[in-house]
């Protein structure tokens, strides 16, 4: 890995994630009454709360605002969700402020074009495997997992890695 890369992780205190195409596969199953479920994988809840175990905390910043995801958040211990973000770079201001952070203390994980302008403000930017080609130009790192598959978890387990080589993180 680039020294370089290694020295924007090594700064990471906070990761920001998007919800679909990064947390679960984009698809979305609905019914007469709406959507009703989604898919999240379990290794990256595992990721969010093995980060936590270590000081960094995870939030949401995301377009939409459902239960469902509101749920899989609760449960998986994510510390804050920004919610209805439209043009999410506008929420990096506020983030840092209320962490009391830098933008390159702040990873970031999106996958399509409103993602790019938050991508491009933060200290370590990444992608899943399913990205599109526009993120995958603007981004530090493309996950060799696909969303919902485990790339919230890839990255996770890179920033661990390299924050705490050799501490026994599991």
């Amino acid at each position: 890995m680039k020294k370089s890369l290694t020295n924007k992780i090594l700064k990471i205190k906070l990761i920001l994630t998007d919800v679909d195409g990064v947390l679960t596969d984009g698809g979305r199953y609905y019914s007469i009454n709406g959507e009703n479920m989604k898919k999240f994988h379990t290794l990256d809840g595992m990721g969010v709360n093995l980060l936590l175990r270590n000081k960094i905390k995870t939030c949401i910043v995301t377009k939409e605002n459902s239960k469902i995801m509101r749920r899989w958040a609760k449960d998986m211990n994510i510390f804050k969700i920004y919610a209805n973000a439209i043009h999410k770079e506008e929420f990096l201001p506020k983030i840092c402020k209320k962490f009391s952070l830098n933008s390159y203390n702040i990873a970031y994980i999106g996958d399509d074009v409103n993602d790019i302008d938050l991508l491009k403000l933060v200290g370590f930017s990444a992608c899943p495997q399913g990205g599109i080609k526009q993120v995958k130009k603007n981004v530090d790192y493309i996950c060799q997992q696909n969303g919902g598959n485990g790339a919230f978890r890839e990255i996770a387990d890179l920033i661990l890695h390299i924050q705490f080589p050799t501490k026994k993180l599991y």
